[in-house]
């Protein structure tokens, strides 16, 4: 198996990963405040990352990498979580995951700009269309949507965008379970602080489905899926690689209509049929 096939593989198995974040998001904040949610699954994934970085006997980063693992923990431990938590307060799970399909169109922006890709033109035009559709999605065609939270999913989109562009540059040398697992590492004081500061006054009331939920999005979410990712990023490219985030929706929209019973829109299908499709062109030009 070649680098490129291997990147792709390993990259898919991150979108599965994640397309369960936003469902699992959905239901924790039910009975945890964003912030406290936030805080407590970087933590548990911080413990988690340590303890991986302590037997296995990792060397500690240079010097040169402290500034890329910063926009990681800042675009993936801290923003991305916060961001998405703190809209799912104001929309459906549903409508939030249709997003992710800006996320390839971010992702590959923010190649260029940190980690010196140079996609051809014409996969430009089919990132657009992609982030076109979905944006068309949620102005006009969406039910469980409201302007607060679709500015929060942007916001999240953008420093999410950031944090797998970098994180996937610096994956190629240090490796990317060993990135993220730093990055929440170096984001664990002041995680670790408001997480205290911000924990419930009453677990009596916590149901068992907001327990499964900060478990899936503290271990998976921010911890295994981006070993996949990362690896599946630095192997393959960002930008094309990033385009399987596209698929995401699909799994997503599953998840939510299964475990949530949320109602999937015909928009929603129709937008997502458009973004993968554009997938196909984009990952043949990147």
């Amino acid at each position: 198996m070649d680098r490129s096939t291997a990147g792709w593989g390993s990259g898919l198995l991150g979108v599965i990963i994640f397309s369960g974040s936003l469902p699992a998001t959905r239901v924790a904040v039910a009975d945890f405040s964003p912030i406290f949610l936030t805080s407590a699954r970087a933590v548990i994934a911080a413990l988690l990352g340590a303890g991986f970085l302590f037997v296995l006997r990792q060397a500690r980063p240079e010097g040169r990498d402290l500034f890329p693992l910063t926009l990681v923990a800042i675009g993936c431990v801290v923003g991305f979580p916060l961001l998405t938590a703190l809209a799912l307060q104001h929309i459906t799970a549903a409508h939030s995951i249709v997003f992710i399909g800006l996320l390839p169109l971010a992702t590959a922006i923010f190649g260029v700009l940190r980690g010196g890709e140079r996609p051809k033109p014409a996969f430009w035009l089919f990132s657009i269309i992609g982030a076109a559709a979905v944006a068309g999605f949620a102005l006009y065609g969406s039910d469980g949507g409201t302007l607060m939270g679709d500015l929060l999913m942007i916001a999240a989109i953008l420093v999410c965008g950031l944090g797998y562009a970098e994180g996937a540059a610096l994956s190629r040398r240090l490796g990317g379970w060993q990135v993220i697992s730093w990055s929440l590492l170096l984001s664990l004081p002041i995680m670790a602080l408001i997480a205290l500061v911000t924990l419930p006054a009453s677990w009596s009331g916590v149901q068992i489905s907001s327990w499964i939920g900060l478990a899936y999005v503290s271990i998976f979410s921010m911890l295994v899926g981006f070993i996949f990712w990362y690896r599946g990023l630095a192997l393959g490219g960002i930008a094309g690689v990033g385009q399987l985030q596209l698929l995401q929706p699909f799994f997503g929209l599953l998840l939510a209509a299964i475990f949530l019973h949320e109602p999937v829109a015909w928009t929603m299908i129709a937008s997502t049929v458009i973004v993968v499709l554009c997938v196909a062109g984009a990952k043949r030009f990147a």
